[in-house]
């Protein structure tokens, strides 16, 4: 407990909150009912020393290098759409990730859609999702 109160207080003094600070893997959350609803996979991780266009370009990079198609790149909204179709039924999965200045730094976000009747594993979505998140930092 100690230890906790101790990190909190020093990111409060550093101005960077607890959620900020915390792996992209301890960030990970899924909302939706596998088979029946539409499941959303969400993360986020901060960079403190990431300026926010190098990190859309590797963020970029990392998308297409995870086999993802129709990759767009909003630069101005700092946003990446792509989509891949991987369960033969034409139904495409999609992933939203959004780098945003924060300070001296960047936030990423990403948000890994599939429609209801699919189905994956939380630990393949995480891993996918925080190997793109992760490459922001290079």
């Amino acid at each position: 407990m100690l230890k906790h109160t101790l990190l909190a207080s020093i990111f409060t003094l550093t101005g960077i909150s607890l959620a900020e600070a915390q792996t992209c893997e301890k960030n990970f959350k899924v909302s939706g009912i596998p088979l029946v609803t539409a499941v959303s996979y969400k993360s986020s991780q901060s960079f403190p020393k990431v300026k926010q266009a190098e990190a859309l370009k590797r963020l970029a990079q990392a998308v297409a290098a995870e086999g993802f198609s129709g990759i767009t790149v909003d630069k101005n909204l700092g946003a990446i759409d792509a989509h891949q179709e991987t369960s033969g039924s034409g139904r495409p999965q999609t992933l939203r990730v959004v780098a945003r200045s924060q300070g001296g730094g960047t936030l990423v976000n990403a948000v890994f859609n599939i429609q209801p009747g699919q189905v994956t594993t939380n630990e393949v979505v995480r891993s996918g999702i925080c190997t793109i998140i992760r490459a922001a930092a290079g």
